[in-house]
């Protein structure tokens, strides 16, 4: 009857409830050894050739394998080998072929050469390109859109396949560097370093032309001089010039393997009308592989069940061992199965899921920072107790980056090398209070910067023989910013007493050129006017879109800019090229946006780009970078602003985390404990039945009247 079926679906209800039914998760993962994580940005491109933003390396650095990675745990970073069997030393050649030794001057260098030597058995994962028949014929070069009907994914292929990785994989991936339809982020300063680059490419435009929109252009058939085969484990790579830095590009994606037969394989009719491309399917060797792709909703990693093995690291650096980091030491890699990231477009969400324990490890957003952390009496970050309570860790580490505000060189006001101008920008740099900012407006997530290098990076040095002595004292142990008393005599003494031009007495304007519209923006410019206002100095602020910004900046017509640069790779010629004269905006177009340009600067750059950090050179380059910096500092081109910090929590089942910025092949070194993690989860998610077993209560209240007198009237009906 009705009344019965109520009741009996109210208590299934109830008996139903658990945990569980909160779990965002399919049953059939429950208890597997699987990491949880959150994408916010969609991956454009997973082809290594173009992919090089931040969402999309989360996954192109677990699949593609190039020669060379980074050490997991040591710092500064150092190279060591991925695929290759040693990381390779330069040989260097003069413009007549004879071989130089290494210190040779670089103006003497007239060529670099780098072999490669891989190590042997190193196997594809499991793909349809490979898959061949008895004859060793390919199963899938012939397809047209007919007998595509019904393949929508990768995983549609009834047949896969592998082979060994050879030398011409790495050859096919730099000769597409230069394809004109793939537009490589990098080619372009590729194409000034490796001989016979930008030719090919010129070649190659010719001859797309004469292909139809889906036709395949076989780099097989084109030679590229600067990058040969030595034999099937080895390939030689030669530059232009001395270039040392080169050995990191080896550490990225774009110099990572793509096979002949991959190529060709996604060039065939039909295949990039179902998203069949390498920029949606990768396939590499490297221990995981993708293997569901919906960047709108989920993405997955999976075990390559190919992956040639490796093992956990068993050095760092101090402090690892205490923090648990080698544990794991001489273990096999990787240690979990599969990743699960599925995107959270808000904040919240993913927050919370984090503190559910559905997600292994969050940022902290401006939205759950205080609930995540506070500053203790020294001003350190802290854990809040319902984080700590809850065995969460945090993790910070100082981006290689620096955030900056310039001062354009060639300006009659604030640019040029006189003592006046100078005295001008140091007097601001003081005025300016980094510390402040960074405690109101990025919850002291970073630290002021001293000069352009951030820290490990080779070159930075801590401690009081690294502050700014421009615009710091070393006091109790310390940098504390100079008073504004200091800030005005030197603005003084450039001519400007009281922010007045000593002679004409008008004031001083200067006009700082933004895109500014942002949420924030108007606080933040409020707070620098008001840094400027300390020296009686009136700010205007031009705000303007980045189209405009980015014109006015390369013709010079802007005084003060806000600028920022991410670290490429982990060297000081990354940063300190910022401020090169060779590198003018206005002049060469460089990313100089200052325009500064001061000869003796110019010397000290060009004697250290071309050094090692390592070796019988290290010290010696250590000291040239000290003496540049000092000039830097000296003639404060820039408001040298701040390094950003990164904050990370993450959960006690968690282990092997440890902040990288250079290396982001991170996920085959995480391990989680599965036990641990399912415990927590049913701790922290135990269903709240009151609100059920009341509402049920109510329900039969209701109804029962009803029933009883429905139950009067059969009977009297009845009778």
């Amino acid at each position: 009857m009705p009344f019965l079926r109520l009741v009996f679906l109210s208590l299934l209800l109830l008996t139903a409830c658990g945990s569980e039914q909160n779990d965002p998760y399919p049953l059939g993962e429950r208890g597997g050894n699987i990491l949880y994580a959150a994408f916010t940005e969609r991956p454009k491109h997973l082809d290594p050739v173009q992919s090089y933003s931040e969402d999309e390396i989360a996954f192109t650095a677990q699949i593609y394998e190039p020669p060379l990675q980074y050490h997991y745990l040591r710092r500064p970073y150092a190279l060591v080998p991925a695929t290759g069997e040693t990381v390779p030393v330069a040989r260097y050649y003069d413009a007549q072929g004879r071989e130089l030794p290494a210190d040779a001057p670089a103006a003497s260098i007239a060529s670099s050469v780098y072999e490669i030597r891989l190590r042997p058995g190193i196997r594809y994962q499991p793909h349809p390109a490979f898959a061949v028949d008895d004859a060793g014929h390919p199963w899938y070069d012939r397809l047209d859109r007919e007998q595509l009907r019904g393949i929508d994914k990768v995983a549609d292929f009834a047949k896969t396949g592998s082979r060994e990785l050879l030398a011409d994989d790495y050859i096919y991936q730099i000769k597409r560097l230069a394809h004109p339809r793939l537009h490589s982020p990098i080619f372009s300063l590729m194409a000034e370093r490796i001989v016979g680059l930008r030719e090919l490419g010129a070649t190659l435009r010719t001859a797309a032309k004469t292909l139809p929109a889906d036709g395949w252009l076989d780099l097989d058939r084109f030679q590229l001089p600067g990058v040969t085969r030595v034999d099937s484990h080895t390939y030689r790579i030669v530059l232009h010039g001395k270039y040392p830095q080169f050995a990191y590009w080896l550490a990225m994606p774009f110099f990572a393997p793509v096979p002949r037969e991959v190529d060709r394989f996604y060039s065939q009719p039909g295949m990039a009308e179902k998203n069949l491309t390498l920029d949606w399917y990768p396939v590499g060797t490297g221990p995981f592989m993708l293997t569901e792709n919906n960047p709108n909703s989920r993405m997955v990693l999976e075990r390559n069940p190919n992956f040639h093995g490796e093992s956990y690291p068993c050095d760092g650096e101090a402090g690892d061992r205490a923090a648990g980091l080698l544990d794991d030491c001489g273990k096999a890699l990787p240690f979990i199965d599969k990743a699960v990231y599925s995107r959270e477009k808000e904040s919240i969400p993913y927050w919370n899921k984090f503190l559910q324990g559905y997600y292994d490890a969050s940022g902290i957003s401006s939205d759950s920072y205080d609930q995540a952390v506070r500053l203790g009496v020294g001003g350190d970050v802290q854990l809040t107790d319902e984080m700590r309570e809850k065995g969460i860790r945090l993790l910070t580490s100082v981006r290689p980056s620096i955030f900056y505000q310039g001062f354009n060189m060639l300006d009659p006001v604030v640019g040029g090398l006189s003592e006046s101008a100078t005295k001008l920008r140091q007097a601001v740099s003081i005025a300016i209070d980094q510390e402040e900012f960074i405690s109101i407006f990025m919850n002291g997530r970073g630290i002021a910067a001293n000069s352009p290098l951030p820290p490990g990076i080779f070159g930075f040095v801590d401690g009081e023989a690294g502050i700014n002595p421009v615009v710091y004292d070393w006091v109790d142990g310390q940098a504390r910013r100079k008073p504004i008393e200091v800030a005005k005599k030197l603005l003084a003494e450039a001519g400007w007493p009281n922010g007045r031009n000593a002679r004409s007495g008008e004031p001083l304007v200067l006009y700082l050129d933004t895109t500014g519209g942002g949420m924030g923006d108007k606080s933040r410019l409020d707070w620098l006017t008001r840094q400027f206002a300390k020296l009686d100095i009136q700010l205007v602020v031009r705000s303007t879109d980045y189209n405009r910004f980015q014109n006015k900046v390369r013709k010079g017509a802007v005084q003060l800019f806000y600028m920022g640069w991410n670290a490429d790779y982990p060297d000081p010629e990354n940063f300190l090229f910022l401020l090169a004269g060779s590198e003018g905006k206005v002049a060469t177009g460089g990313e100089n946006g200052a325009n500064y340009v001061n000869p003796e600067f110019d010397r000290l750059f060009e004697q250290m780009k071309n050094m090692e950090s390592s070796g019988p050179r290290g010290a010696e380059r250590l000291a040239i970078i000290r003496q540049a910096v000092a000039v830097l500092q000296r003639d404060a081109p820039w408001i040298y602003g701040f390094h950003p910090k990164n904050y990370t929590l993450g959960h006690v089942w968690l282990h092997n985390r440890k902040p990288t910025d250079m290396g982001n092949n991170t996920l085959k070194y995480q391990r989680i404990d599965v036990a641990a993690r399912q415990e927590s989860r049913q701790a922290w998610n135990r269903p709240v039945l009151w609100p059920l077993a009341a509402m049920a209560a109510g329900l039969l209240l209701l109804v029962l009247p009803a029933a009883v007198g429905y139950r009067r009237r059969e009977r009297g009906t009845a009778r």
